[in-house]
């Protein structure tokens, strides 16, 4: 497993707990610039063998594709690895066997891709005890979600093998293979992208800021609609239109937020 980090201190312990039990062989991690306690975790990792190789990237742009692409090759050719999965600390890669190589094993496709399932927040408690996740909005009207909220469609993401690896795309979502054999897989991920208030307003504040410096228009969308927000002083409000706060009763019992307890209960029987 790849993971591109910064300042990822609140999830990469439990990241790499759960993707160790899940069948992980071994982490390529590459932190940018983290602030907060994230190197020490990953040190920690380091030393119980779990991280084989660190990448310290000072880059203050955002060069997502070309930092993955770095450590897929690194996978690839120090390491041996024959299949790759790049995620970020907010994503946890479930396999319904409990074991992603069991997965693996099944298909002899070269790209299998994943479905995204956004994790509802619960503020009053620990990430990995929350029990709801959402499923996709397309009247934002009717519920007054934002053009961005949690419930927009989520792309599938990817995972690899590295016989004919050719080149990621950005955010993991498509991979370029030669030959090209891709098939759905039964893998889901978690994903953890909205933790609250304030981790969301600094997310895409930074992720504004790193994104002015990037070399290419293309990608983190999102991330450009909510910094041009939050220079107008209006991210604020509008974060309660990203998790459809003030329709949330509503959301409920038209289903589109539902009970999935999958990742709690792999984190309880872990501990």
């Amino acid at each position: 497993m790849t993971l591109l980090v910064k300042n990822e201190e609140e999830l990469l312990e439990k990241n790499l707990l759960f993707h160790k039990a899940m069948g992980v062989d071994a982490f390529i991690v590459t932190d940018n610039n983290s602030a907060d306690g994230t190197y020490g975790i990953i040190e920690k990792y380091r030393r119980k063998g779990w991280v084989v190789d660190v990448i310290r990237e000072t880059a203050t742009g955002y060069e997502q594709k070309e930092w993955v692409d770095r450590m897929i090759w690194r996978a690839k050719t120090s390491f041996g690895a024959d299949w790759v999965i790049n995620a970020d600390a907010d994503e946890f890669w479930y396999a319904p066997s409990g074991s992603l190589k069991k997965e693996l094993s099944k298909s002899r496709a070269n790209v299998l891709t994943c479905e995204v399932r956004s994790m509802y927040p619960e503020e009053d408690k620990p990430f990995w005890q929350w029990s709801k996740a959402v499923r996709p909005v397309t009247d934002l009207e009717a519920y007054d979600l934002s053009l961005y909220s949690l419930f927009e469609r989520q792309n599938r993401k990817v995972i690899h093998r590295t016989d004919g690896y050719l080149q990621i795309s950005m955010g993991n979502h498509k991979v370029r293979m030669l030959p090209q054999y891709a098939k759905s897989s039964a893998i889901r991920v978690y994903h953890y992208n909205v933790r609250g208030r304030r981790q969301f307003m600094d997310k895409m504040v930074n992720g504004g800021v790193q994104l002015k410096e990037h070399k290419g228009r293309h990608g983190g969308r999102h991330w450009r609609y909510f910094y041009r927000l939050y220079k107008e002083g209006l991210l604020e409000e509008e974060y309660d239109r990203v998790i459809g706060k003030p329709h949330f009763e509503e959301l409920c019992k038209c289903g589109y937020i539902y009970a999935d307890e999958t990742i709690r209960d792999v984190f309880n029987s872990i501990n």
